[in-house]
């Protein structure tokens, strides 16, 4: 009876814990498949099964969120007793401070130079003649090629010159004339002097007799004129080069009717230039000349207008100055628009490499010879019209002194003229790292000369 009430209790309570979580369940279904306890000796009660411990209850989210706890508790510890450890090895060691940049400094490069300034000019003809027609008539040759180079007195045009032969033949007849009636002329003035003595002949008649002399010597000398101005015309129709040097093209064809005169719309043939020497003309500004002037007032220099400056030039693709010349010209007023002066400077041309309308440079000497300081151009900064150079002073310092600049060498070096000596120390690599009153860690070096790159060479452009 005892049993059948225990049964029936049981599945009253297996109903009332229904609602209870996954892990009551479990605890459940675990508890149905254990083996059931004998009962006890007729007539005892059996217990009552003791109920399953929290633990057993637990979800899996309670699980991971004491797992979590666990391991925040093991970091917590591990940091701890990192701290410890090391305040027990002691404190680390002060960052130190970074060293100083580290930039190359050396002594400006002394050597003994004269100054150039340097101008960009255009070369022109020494001589450039338009050769013209002096006679009118009809073009019978042209006695040259297009581009020759011909001396002075070779025959380059022929007009045709009948017409002018012609006409030297009758002025000459007509001198011949003119000589006949001056010889009679005489020759009745004497008759008549002769009778005038013997009280035969008026002194009227004399008189008539002695103009006519003079009107016939007139016309004789008029007709010799006139057969030297047809000789002269007959001359024209062969024209020669006035000077030497190179031909253009001819602008007439043969058989042609050109124009001539000293006057009027007379036609032109072609054109010659002279070619050794030639020319370099350039524009220099009031700023130049007057810092030209002043080194002249002060006796460094010479004047132009007095003496023959020597100068130097190239062409625009070379690097060397090869060409050596001599100012001669310097014109006598600056241009208003521009504010410039002219001046001329001649080069010999040998070889003729050289042809009008080529573009060239050339230096003017701005000093005698003396002790230069020079340093890489590319050590020189600029600070807005400023020009600087950082020097490094003995205790490390970078120090920026400003300085009055030169010219470029040929070796790409920077003259300075005014504002370091010859004992600073400039830096010359890593501008870049230095900074005007910050420390620096100088390293030793030496301005040496840098050659310029060669130009490029010109790939010559097939025919088409």
């Amino acid at each position: 009876m005892m049993q059948k009430r225990i049964r029936e209790e049981s599945p009253r309570r297996e109903r009332r814990e229904e609602p209870e979580t996954e892990a009551d369940d479990s605890a459940a279904a675990l508890k149905s498949e254990a083996p059931a306890r004998k009962p006890d000796a007729p007539g005892r009660t059996a217990p009552e099964t003791a109920p399953p411990p929290e633990t057993a209850r637990q979800s899996p989210w309670g699980r991971r969120v004491a797992n979590l706890l666990i391991a925040l508790l093991l970091i917590a510890g591990a940091a701890l007793l990192n701290q410890y450890w090391g305040f027990w090895r002691g404190a680390p060691p002060a960052q130190q401070a970074p060293a100083p940049p580290k930039v190359t400094v050396a002594k400006p490069l002394v050597e003994e130079l004269r100054e150039w300034s340097d101008f960009t000019g255009q070369f022109e003809a020494r001589e450039s003649v338009e050769i013209r027609a002096r006679v009118s008539g009809y073009l019978e040759s042209v006695n040259f090629t297009d581009g020759q180079l011909v001396k002075k007195g070779d025959l380059l045009f022929v007009i045709e010159p009948r017409p002018f032969e012609i006409a030297l033949e009758t002025s000459k007849t007509q001198v011949t004339q003119a000589e006949a009636e001056f010889q009679l002329a005489k020759v009745q003035l004497e008759r008549t002097a002769q009778l005038l003595k013997n009280k035969y002949a008026t002194q009227e008649t004399y008189d008539e007799r002695l103009a006519q002399v003079n009107i016939a010597k007139a016309s004789r000398d008029a007709a010799v004129a006139a057969v030297n101005q047809a000789q002269l015309n007959l001359d024209y129709t062969r024209v020669t080069a006035p000077v030497a040097g190179r031909m253009g093209r001819h602008e007439v064809s043969v058989g042609n009717l050109v124009m001539g005169g000293v006057t009027g719309n007379t036609t032109l043939l072609t054109t010659i230039v002279s070619l050794d020497p030639i020319w370099l003309t350039f524009n220099v500004s009031e700023g130049d000349g007057m810092t030209y002037k002043r080194l002249v007032q002060r006796g460094e220099i010479k004047s132009p207008r007095d003496n023959a400056i020597e100068v130097q030039g190239q062409l625009m693709d070379e690097k060397d100055w090869t060409l050596k010349g001599n100012i001669d010209f310097v014109d006598n007023q600056y241009t208003r628009t521009s504010g410039t002066i002219r001046v001329r400077a001649s080069f010999s041309n040998p070889d003729l490499f050289i042809t009008p309308g080529q573009f060239g440079r050339v230096r003017v000497p701005m000093s005698q010879l003396h002790p230069t300081l020079l340093v890489p151009d590319a050590a020189v900064v600029t600070d807005q019209s400023v020009k600087l150079l950082f020097t490094v002073a003995p205790d490390g310092t970078v120090v920026p002194k400003p300085v009055e600049l030169g010219s470029v060498t040929d070796d790409n070096l920077r003259i300075i003229r005014s504002g370091i000596t010859a004992d600073d120390q400039v830096i010359i690599s890593g501008l870049l790292r230095a900074r005007p009153g910050q420390k620096v860690t100088p390293e030793q070096g030496t301005v040496r000369p840098q050659k310029a790159p060669p130009a490029p060479a010109v790939q010559p452009t097939p025919a088409d």
